[in-house]
């Protein structure tokens, strides 16, 4: 288990929240530079990794957290930038977080199996 307090964690928890969202922020602003699609799902794929490796308890909330930015960002450049996603862009920017769901899992899995053999050690 973790020794750190339960509010301790929670001021630490905000921060990798907030950096979730960051990384949403930016895939979503290089899925629209860029329109590939592939490429965005590859971003949000490493992202929630290596958040599920930092915090490998409940790596659902990095899906969520870092999948909704996504399409969050595309509705938001559709709405104040002159340059509009297309409309499948924008639809496509939802499908992002299925990698994400398989990045999250793997990467609390190879923590978990890095913990484990670190104390068989």
């Amino acid at each position: 288990m973790d020794p750190t307090p339960p509010a301790s964690r929670r001021k630490i928890d905000a921060w990798f929240y907030l950096g979730a969202a960051l990384a949403g922020t930016a895939t979503a602003w290089a899925d629209l530079r860029i329109d590939d699609l592939l490429f965005t799902a590859l971003l949000v794929l490493a992202c929630c990794m290596l958040l599920g490796m930092l915090r490998p308890s409940r790596p659902w909330r990095w899906v969520i957290t870092v999948g909704v930015f996504v399409p969050l960002t595309e509705l938001a450049a559709y709405a104040f930038l002159p340059v509009k996603p297309s409309g499948a862009q924008i639809y496509g920017s939802f499908l992002t977080s299925l990698p994400g769901v398989a990045g999250a899992y793997g990467g609390s899995l190879m923590r978990r199996a890095l913990d484990n053999l670190r104390q068989g050690a």
